[in-house]
């Protein structure tokens, strides 16, 4: 399983990789607003490769369930500095820029991005495929119900599983037959996009139907609210769920998961890296 970027290539046929999350956005759910400052968000960025992540995700735009969305021009103030100061201090870091405009990723392209994660699946702005082919970038195509203002507003679904799969594969399809390079494609089923938790189950405890795609799964459940609904501790704030997303790591990996998006960086990647020593141990 071989991912190729605009400029380099993941081997993901072994060992997963570890995706750092960087929300540089006043509002995300996960930290507050921690990181939202130029400085703190550079800060956080040598903080996340010191504890191992091999790709930094950099968001302007919060999608927590209700985030009014962000103006162009905020969002591209928010990133493109932050980017081009990962890419300058750490080129040995794979950049991912976390949006569905296409005007930031052809600027997050261009200040050192190799990958351009879209959780709207590239249907939000119509040049996105164009700005992805040209550049030659690896793309992230996610599965979303509604939009992250209202999608949590009343998700529904006769079979979320199969639902997901056709969509994920007929993005997969459109992509190629427009001319995009299908080793460029990974694959997100989007726990908690418009999902409910029965719906995040079931994609949990289904994730390797994902593999018949035939590309790589990258996951993003780190620190979500599922979590803390299933551990029965509805109240727990974000920061504190490092535990019970170092635990859906281990098992979203040996379901077939090649890419996983987190927010505590060492703590996932020691579990992930136990846990492939176990399955891979004859």
């Amino acid at each position: 399983m071989i991912w190729h970027l605009r400029t380099r290539n993941l081997d993901l046929s072994r060992a997963a990789k570890v995706m750092g999350v960087l929300n540089v956005t006043p509002d995300s759910f996960s930290d507050g607003g921690k990181f939202f400052s130029f400085e703190a968000a550079v800060e956080h960025a040598r903080e996340l490769v010191a504890d191992g992540a091999e790709i930094i995700d950099v968001g302007g735009e919060s999608t927590r369930p209700g985030a009014d969305p962000v103006p162009l021009d905020e969002e591209l103030r928010r990133t493109i500095p932050v980017i081009e100061r990962i890419h300058a201090e750490c080129p040995g870091i794979i950049i991912s820029i976390d949006t569905y405009k296409a005007e930031v990723a052809r600027q997050a392209i261009a200040a050192g991005a190799e990958i351009i994660n879209d959780v709207t699946g590239l249907r939000a702005d119509p040049g996105m495929a164009d700005v992805a082919q040209e550049a030659g970038a690896g793309v992230i195509v996610m599965h979303l119900q509604g939009t992250p203002k209202t999608m949590q507003v009343a998700p529904h679904y006769s079979d979320v599983v199969q639902e997901v799969f056709q969509f994920l594969e007929a993005r997969r399809h459109w992509l190629s037959d427009r001319g995009f390079d299908a080793r460029k494609i990974a694959l997100d089923p989007g726990f908690g996009f418009g999902k409910r938790l029965c719906d995040n189950l079931a994609l949990v405890r289904n994730l390797d139907v994902f593999q018949a795609l035939a590309r790589p799964v990258v996951v993003g459940i780190s620190r979500k609210s599922s979590l803390a609904e299933l551990t029965g501790e509805r109240k727990l704030p974000a920061a504190e769920r490092i535990w019970p997303t170092v635990a859906m790591t281990c098992l979203l990996r040996k379901k077939g998961a090649h890419v996983l998006r987190v927010h505590d960086v060492r703590a996932n990647i020691e579990a992930l890296r136990m846990t492939e020593a176990i399955l891979e141990r004859c």
